[in-house]
């Protein structure tokens, strides 16, 4: 921070049915390095069905000395919760936060020295991706969530060097950048950080990734939980794309042609033996590339499932994105 100089900071955190980690994450903000005095939480809560308001009101009668307040998001869609929480907010700086994450203790502190300096007008950090469950398949995701064949060049989820980058999880930035956007898109169900961050680089502004600022995340424990994500985030790529075609990336583009040439092989082996042996070929080398993705993690954490699961993973992801996004613009292609 620059010169000790605290700005009154709003950490604000979307929430529905999160009652295993919403205490971890409160716990980790009342451990921040920043002054406490300068800090308060705004919990946006989609209606939890579970005991999150319950584990939520047991911090604040442990932690009195924390503001933290819940307000309602009868939406339940992620970004109409952050305008929501922003708008029931009072600080001049805007932390985003995940009620499945938990940020080391310099994690406000980083943002706002950012901010100050100024590295960008959204600054973020990097994702260390923990199971949400036990188990060989929540191990398996949270293995996945940080491979380069699942998510590509989302330098958020590896990346050990600092810079300008299209986008970062969550983010801190000014009210005064969120009043000047209009706010989150709340047409968009998902890939709203992205879309924000878009309007952001598009209005002559810069995202920057610092990764001293670190999160734990905590992935899926599933892969039904895990597919029903990537078909979200691949459904809503597609619509937000149609905004903005420019903010395509290469990683975004190769799991729809993916599903689509996969598709395409398998119909035409139905009838041609020339299709069988290339749909063959295809399904081989893709389970080859999988399992030597695999290996690393495996020979790391001595894991050998991770060898099966891994790959499972990474095809959950590929195909559910893939086929959402291939819906998404069959469906919007007939509106």
């Amino acid at each position: 921070m620059l010169a000790g100089k605290c700005p009154p900071v709003s950490i604000i955190i979307p929430c529905y049915n999160e009652e295993k980690t919403i205490r971890l994450l409160l716990e980790a903000i009342y451990q921040q390095t920043y002054p406490r005095q300068f800090l308060e939480v705004v919990i946006a809560d989609g209606g939890s069905r579970d005991a999150t308001r319950e584990r939520i009101a047991e911090f604040q009668c442990a932690c009195p000395d924390l503001r933290v307040r819940v307000v309602e998001n009868p939406k339940r869609i992620i970004p109409s919760a952050l305008n929501t929480a922003i708008r029931a907010s009072t600080g001049e700086i805007l932390v985003r936060l995940d009620a499945h994450s938990s940020p080391v203790t310099t994690y406000v502190a980083r943002c706002v020295e950012l901010l100050q300096r100024p590295a960008g007008d959204n600054v973020g950090g990097v994702w260390d991706i923990q199971p949400g469950g036990s188990g060989w398949v929540a191990r398996s995701i949270a293995a996945a969530a940080a491979n380069r064949l699942g998510v590509g060049d989302a330098r958020y989820r590896y990346t050990r060097h600092a810079g300008e980058v299209d986008t970062v999880p969550f983010g801190a930035f000014y009210r005064a950048t969120w009043e000047r956007l209009g706010g989150f898109d709340e047409s968009l169900l998902t890939n709203e950080d992205y879309e924000f961050n878009t309007r952001i680089r598009q209005s002559g502004g810069k995202v920057y990734l610092d990764p001293d600022i670190r999160c734990t995340y905590f992935a899926r424990s599933s892969l039904a939980s895990l597919a029903k994500q990537y078909w979200r985030y691949g459904y809503w790529k597609w619509r937000m794309l149609r905004r903005y075609p420019q903010s395509l990336r290469w990683r975004q583009a190769l799991p729809p042609v993916f599903v689509l040439g996969m598709t395409g092989l398998g119909l035409l082996a139905l009838f041609f033996d020339w299709a069988r042996v290339l749909f063959g070929l295809a399904v081989s080398g893709y389970a080859l590339i999988l399992a030597a993705s695999a290996l690393p993690a495996v020979l790391k954490r001595r894991d050998p499932l991770l060898l099966i699961g891994i790959p499972l993973a990474i095809t959950t992801m590929h195909v559910c994105w893939g086929s959402a996004f291939l819906f998404s613009v069959v469906r919007s292609s007939k509106s």
